[in-house]
């Protein structure tokens, strides 16, 4: 199982659940996704989209700052 780190931290939705969906769609069943966002619409859209999606959202965590990081299994 393969883990994937993807910064979106400098963007803004939609496009940041946009890019998630894209690498989500490299991945294989079971590899992992690690997102970095900041907090705000990010925080609150890929997660939800993610989960509505049919994708595991394993974990939220605070890293630093505004910067958040959302770990999605396939």
């Amino acid at each position: 199982m393969a883990t994937k780190v993807l910064d979106i931290t400098k963007e803004h939705c939609p496009m940041t659940f946009v890019k998630t969906k894209i690498e989500l769609s490299k991945l294989n069943a079971g590899d992992t996704l690690e997102v970095l966002l900041s907090e705000g619409e990010p925080l609150e859209n890929v997660p939800r989209n993610a989960a509505e999606q049919g994708f595991n959202v394993e974990s939220v965590k605070h890293v630093e700052g505004k910067t958040y990081k959302v770990t999605i299994k396939k």
